[in-house]
């Protein structure tokens, strides 16, 4: 019995197809891709079929349609990344105990790289600090969570850890699930709280700060 693939299911088959064939030829962002008749030759479909994959993908960024150059291997664009998994339903259903256990593992999981290389490059310190000081200024719940979401990101950006920067998305759809309990937050503390983990990691205490973060990320757990 021939099984028939719903459009939308072939779609994401293509897509996936087309993931695969640029991690197995190690391709990188600015390589160009076969053309649309030679990539739907190759899956075994219909250019309309293999152009609905490529518009699912150009969201993300994956791939990127050139004028004069057809499709070319893009950079993920972590922006559009974060705004799907926020709305996606499946993320609904993740339970509030399980987002800030996630937050703990992957920030506390980078501390003692980021004072290894804080060591070797002030900047690092630096920007997180800059951005804890704009955190001061902050008046509106809208400003404070943009720059909140933007401390947490540098941090774990400040590791080093190019891989891990992926799950940097966890944070904006952390903030918009906890909007509420941001709301009711002491945003003094979380400032002094900001200003005891990064001086730590500067003077290469990774125990205090790890203390610290776990504090300040699970202060959430009693405000929802």
């Amino acid at each position: 019995m021939v099984e028939i693939i719903e459009r939308s299911k072939l779609r994401d088959v293509v897509a996936d197809r087309l993931k695969t064939f640029i991690i197995e030829g190690n391709l990188k962002s600015g390589d160009r891709l076969p053309t649309e008749t030679e990539l739907a030759t190759k899956f075994g479909v219909s250019r309309l079929s293999l152009r609905e994959a490529t518009k699912s993908l150009e969201f993300l960024g994956i791939v990127e349609a050139r004028p004069g150059r057809g499709l070319i291997v893009g950079s993920v664009n972590m922006e559009r990344v974060t705004e799907y998994l926020g709305f996606h339903p499946a993320m609904h259903d993740v339970s509030a105990e399980e987002l800030i256990d996630t937050r703990v593992l992957i920030e506390t999981g980078v501390l003692r790289h980021v004072a290894r290389r804080m060591k070797q490059d002030t900047s690092l310190y630096e920007r997180l600090n800059a951005i804890n000081g704009e955190l001061r200024q902050a008046r509106s719940l809208a400003r404070w969570v943009k720059l909140d979401i933007a401390f947490h990101r540098e941090l774990i950006c400040a590791s080093g850890l190019s891989p891990l920067m992926a799950f940097t998305d966890v944070l904006a759809v952390f903030f918009r699930r906890f909007r509420e309990s941001v709301k009711k937050a002491e945003w003094s503390r979380g400032i002094e709280s900001h200003q005891q983990i990064i001086d730590s990691l500067k003077a290469g205490r990774v125990g205090e700060a790890d203390q610290e973060l776990r504090t300040h990320i699970e202060s959430h757990r009693g405000r929802v």
